[in-house]
């Protein structure tokens, strides 16, 4: 339990002085946290809108809509440059329900970006999210589903000769594919029942800005 206890107190002084927490010694297992609000546009329905048909038994084609999101992400790194974890709250302040979703990932980095100086780099994600309930069969208020994910950031400013906070701003696509909890052929959904699987596709294009450490 040492290493853990010690990452913890880490965690601790990185909220408090993020200056003091990168010069201590370095991590066992987890290393101070980063933290990073992201202003997101999502498409759903990406490769096959699912029809629905309503109340008059007219059949209609799910429309593909764009939806604003805004994610606040609290970044973990591990020990292992190649995994880190990262807990979400993500927020559609726009839409009539406004109840956050909550995801916790483990992202497993295959291009890291010193292997393109700096300017790109991509992780697949294994997500644990917890939506808002859809469906009236649905038991509880939150739905659990186990989602993947391809995430590729570009560092739009690293061309920058100084060190700053620039830097660390980045474009970012996202690729995502629902693999559990998905609505149904049948299921009742926001009034309509659905007479396809509802589309496990969704793509993202996310502005990634840091606000501590800085």
């Amino acid at each position: 339990m040492r290493p853990v206890a010690a990452a913890l107190a880490l965690c601790a002084v990185a909220w408090a002085n993020p200056a003091a927490a990168q010069a201590r010694a370095p991590c066992h297992v987890l290393c101070p946290p980063s933290l990073k609000i992201e202003p997101a546009v999502t498409f759903g329905n990406l490769f096959a809108a699912p029809r629905v048909v309503d109340d008059r038994q007219t059949p209609s084609r799910t429309r593909r809509e764009a939806t604003f999101e805004v994610v606040v992400a609290m970044g973990m790194p591990t020990r292992w440059p190649w995994l880190e974890i990262t807990a979400e709250a993500i927020v559609q302040p726009f839409a009539r329900d406004a109840t956050p979703e909550l995801e916790l990932e483990a992202n497993l980095v295959w291009l890291p970006s010193h292997l393109t100086r700096g300017w790109v780099s991509s992780h697949v994600d294994m997500v644990d999210k917890y939506s808002p309930a859809e469906r009236p069969t649905d038991r509880r208020a939150y739905t659990h589903t186990l989602n993947l994910e391809l995430d590729t950031s570009v560092a739009i400013f690293t061309w920058l000769p100084e060190n700053g906070w620039l830097k660390d701003v980045e474009l970012e696509a996202s690729l995502d594919y629902v693999a559990t909890g998905l609505a149904k052929r049948g299921d009742l959904v926001d009034g309509g029942r659905l007479l396809d699987d509802a589309s496990p596709w969704s793509a993202s294009i996310v502005l990634v800005l840091p606000l501590a450490p800085l």
